[in-house]
């Protein structure tokens, strides 16, 4: 087995990893959950500090793991605090195949090659100690039944466990809906958490209104091309509005 500690990434990860199917819950924003987990980790491990709502280098030095020394080098190389927001939302899908071929290498999940409709290869992941997984699952399931303020790990793992969306895969139905609303609150127990975790939620919610904002652009520029085209004859000359006839 790899390492006795779990990083904030990798918890995150297991917590959406589902033991049925092998697959991950919310794959769409899960990316950006893992993007804002390593922001805790490497604050956690004295690397970084928040600077209101940005995020500025402290300390360079590796901490051993690749996937956080990777990120932590994006980041000093950033040269000034960066915004938590622009951050997560940066150019850097695909990290939660990063973190599953991660989690393979330390011996965490085990890769499973299936098809789809008995034609398309895919792979499931499941994991290798189903112990780790619970424990993770039981820590956040103390803080939200005791009510007892949670270390600033577990209070950040709950805060992005929320915020990429995962109430539902761990605390699913109507009967889970207190925890849903329990786990939310968890988030004001860790100031970092917190941030990141409503760093990723803004992300998302831009997300849709720029993809909105360009259609709705590319939409007026259309239109206007053609009210102008429409508005004048063949021979350039404007012409006369039609009246409609009843």
């Amino acid at each position: 087995m790899g390492k006795s500690r779990r990083t904030v990434p990798e918890e995150l990860l297991l917590l959406a990893l589902d033991p049925t199917t092998g697959t991950t819950a919310q794959p769409q924003t899960l990316d950006l959950g893992l993007a804002g987990a390593q922001l805790v980790e490497l604050s956690l491990a004295g690397r970084i500090v928040p600077e209101g709502d940005r995020i500025a280098v402290v300390l360079a030095r590796p901490t051993g793991d690749p996937t956080l020394d990777h990120a932590l080098e994006l980041l000093r190389r950033r040269g000034s605090p960066v915004r938590a927001a622009h951050w997560i939302g940066g150019p850097r899908l695909g990290l939660r195949q990063t973190y599953l071929a991660h989690l393979e290498r330390c011996g965490m999940v085990t890769a499973v090659p299936g098809q789809v409709c008995g034609v398309l290869p895919t792979t499931r992941y499941q994991a290798s100690d189903d112990c780790t997984n619970a424990a993770i699952k039981q820590r956040l399931d103390t803080a939200i039944r005791t009510g007892v303020p949670p270390d600033p790990r577990t209070a950040a793992l709950a805060a992005l466990a929320h915020s990429v969306g995962l109430g539902k895969h761990l605390y699913p139905g109507n009967e889970g809906r207190s925890s849903r609303s329990r786990l939310r609150d968890l988030i004001r127990y860790d100031p970092l958490g917190g941030m990141v975790a409503h760093a990723v939620m803004d992300v998302q919610n831009c997300l849709p209104t720029q993809q909105n904002r360009s259609s709705q652009s590319s939409g007026a520029a259309t239109g206007r091309s053609g009210a102008r085209a429409a508005g004048r004859t063949s021979g350039g000359r404007v012409a006369a509005p039609r009246v409609a006839v009843r």
